[in-house]
């Protein structure tokens, strides 16, 4: 009944408007009662977005099931469970390019439409702070990764939308979220900026254990710090 009473709707909306629907308009197409759709929908603008509860609840679960796996990258983690959204898209090319442009065209829309965007980003960043909690600054890294995984997100998707569905939707979010993994993800050991610490015991002068860190010439500053703080951070042998 969701997908009946959400085609109807969508049907109309395309017909003669957002605006110019009604919720009546909509339950004559569906051949049901009012109350039929209110048990579904709380109002027009979720009908125009009936899969995206589903989705959340996708997203949810499966970073409550702790991500990718246990130890591993929180940000391939989040990206992942963004690619969960992305899917929900690319399943049905035509409906999702015709609902961005519909969304385009209705503020009203546009502002539900950042709303549910924003309650994906909380997700991210409540599964990432609790990934980062023990560390310095833990809850603002989770907050600007959870944003830029949004937007990374976002921009890949939006970009395949206005080319009205062609080509490769996963190419284009994975190329933009590949720039997330990039700045904020944890390096692969050949990477070419990748710092390695391991504790010296012996050099130092009594005052405490000395650390020796091994970093490409070319990698930037903050990239070694950043790598640093995340070494000592997870590492029980350098704490």
């Amino acid at each position: 009944m969701r997908e009946v009473l959400a085609e109807a709707a969508f049907q109309l909306f395309m017909e003669r408007g957002f605006e110019g629907t009604t919720v009546d308009d909509i339950v004559a197409r569906a051949g049901v009662g009012r109350r039929s759709f209110f048990r579904y929908f709380p109002s027009k603008e979720d009908a125009v977005f009936p899969d995206h509860e589903r989705c959340l609840a996708e997203m949810t679960a499966f970073l409550e099931s702790g991500g990718i796996r246990d130890g591993g990258d929180p940000v391939d983690a989040v990206c992942e469970a963004a690619r969960i959204v992305l899917r929900m898209y690319a399943a049905n090319p035509e409906f999702s390019v015709q609902r961005y442009r519909l969304t385009r065209e209705v503020p009203g829309l546009r502002t539900y439409e950042l709303s549910v965007v924003r309650r994906y980003e909380r997700t991210l960043a409540g599964y990432l702070r609790r990934r980062y909690g023990a560390q310095r600054d833990g809850a603002l890294r989770a907050e600007v990764i959870a944003a830029a995984v949004v937007a990374a997100h976002n921009n890949g998707l939006r970009s395949w939308l206005r080319s009205g569905g062609e080509g490769d939707a996963e190419a284009a979010v994975d190329h933009a979220l590949g720039l997330v993994r990039e700045v904020w993800g944890r390096p692969a050991q050949a990477s070419g900026d990748a710092a390695v610490l391991t504790p010296a015991p012996g050099l130092g002068d009594g005052d405490g254990e000395v650390i020796v860190m091994v970093a490409s010439r070319n990698a930037p500053l903050w990239r070694v710090v950043q790598r640093l703080e995340s070494a000592l951070a997870e590492s029980p042998a350098l704490k």
